[in-house]
């Protein structure tokens, strides 16, 4: 259970000294448990003999993922600062082993189905007998009731029924890639836990809390589903660039690459802006003149600014309007963000070494605290890394753990 309070000073992770076990597969869940360890969570990442599926699933699409190691690359972002165990739970010796560990946990996690819950005997109702300040996480695609409540879900469909697949713009519904809602619903997870943690340090006792793709999928969503509410419209915005203002539209440069800028009131900035691209002349022009004008020619007034765009390199325009004050920024391709100075600086961006690959830079952690630190501490575990470790923390001697390893109990 919860180690006593450290002093501020002692006390460097915000999460420190809290027991996160986890029995779960692929992105939603696992990465759960990724974001708890990197606020200094102890997470232990039970697997079955065969392990984590995605460790060994490298293939989205015409996407390969396997590093040259046999690794599957987005297996180490949703399992760092794990530790992790092979156990098979559903034999009795390993079901004594499970609940030994269950007993010191400050949250378990899964996001497995209802039905294989019940079979596994990991829900609530089973595991409160056990431990009743434990927080019980569970990430489902659709949520815990209702006919679609024990019906598995994958990214792309939580993307689909949530509506965020029109959130691109357009008739015809688009995936993001990769993994963008199982991350959200990771994001979403963790908040739902770590309000349950505070919560027990107010009144003592766990509680369960579900977290699907689905929810998250509409959280995201949450603005546009306000518009149909409020309006009785569907909020989709065509991706035609001709039809919005050119002060809230993408740019191609000389270059080959892309900026972008949004500015509300438009009336505010237009100014600036035509002084920016050299055509003060536009501020007379009563094509252009308001804000009115420019919406009845806008097609035009697209057409004459991309030819201007044309004429300088992406630095060389982010250089003029960020002199002018405007709101402008690169559209960025993953491996610029590796080498974004705004970036690094903020530390969104970090240098880590691991043991293995060496000197790699990776996402570090995106909020910032005062009085203390986070982030990845080790990238994911091997298959079953920690057995011996975690069976010696819990009091087992050499010849237990080695009777369990050949009766296949343990990994």
């Amino acid at each position: 259970m919860t180690e006593p309070r450290k002093s501020d000073n002692e006390q460097k992770f915000p999460l420190q000294g809290i027991f996160v076990l986890e029995y779960g597969l692929f992105h939603a869940g696992p990465g759960t448990g990724a974001i708890l360890g990197d606020l200094g969570a102890e997470v232990i990442k039970i697997e079955e003999m065969t392990g984590d599926p995605a460790r060994y699933w490298t293939r989205v699409g015409n996407l390969d993922t396997m590093m040259p190691n046999g690794d599957n690359a987005t297996f180490h972002y949703s399992n760092r600062n794990k530790r992790s165990i092979c156990l098979d739970i559903k034999s009795k010796k390993g079901r004594g082993i499970f609940e030994r560990l269950v007993a010191r946990t400050d949250v378990f996690l899964t996001n497995v189905r209802r039905s294989t819950k019940k079979k596994l005997g990991i829900d609530y109702q089973t595991l409160r007998g056990l431990n009743s300040r434990m927080i019980h996480a569970n990430v489902s695609g659709y949520g815990p009731e209702g006919s679609m409540s024990d019906i598995g879900a994958f990214d792309p469909l939580g993307l689909a029924r949530s509506g965020l697949m029109f959130a691109y713009g357009g008739q015809e519904p688009k995936l993001m890639h990769i993994g963008i809602l199982d991350q959200a619903t990771a994001i979403a997870a963790s908040h739902a836990v770590i309000t349950a943690l505070f919560t027990r340090e107010r009144s003592g006792m766990g509680q369960e809390v579900h977290v699907s793709l689905y929810s998250t999928g509409q959280w995201l969503n949450g603005i546009a589903l306000m518009i149909n509410s409020l309006l009785g419209i569907d909020p989709i915005v065509s991706e035609d660039r001709t039809i919005h203002s050119p002060l809230r539209n993408r740019y191609v440069c000389k270059d080959g690459k892309w900026i972008i800028c949004t500015h509300h009131p438009e009336e505010k900035y237009w100014s600036r802006f035509c002084e920016a691209i050299e055509h003060k002349d536009w501020l007379s022009d009563p094509r252009f003149a308001d804000t009115d004008s420019r919406r009845t020619n806008q097609e035009e007034l697209i057409g004459l600014l991309d030819e201007i765009i044309k004429t300088r390199t992406s630095d060389e325009w982010m250089k003029i309007f960020v002199e002018k004050g405007l709101m402008f920024c690169p559209v960025q391709h993953v491996t610029e963000i590796q080498n974004d100075p705004q970036a690094l600086v903020n530390r969104y961006m970090v240098d880590f070494q691991d043991p293995e690959f060496g000197k790699i830079r990776i996402a570090g952690y995106p909020f910032h605290f005062s009085a203390n630190s986070a982030g990845t501490r080790s990238l994911a575990p091997s298959l079953g890394q920690h057995t011996i470790e975690v069976m010696e923390e819990l009091g087992y001697s050499d010849e237990e753990i080695e009777r369990f390893k050949k009766e296949e109990v343990i990994r």
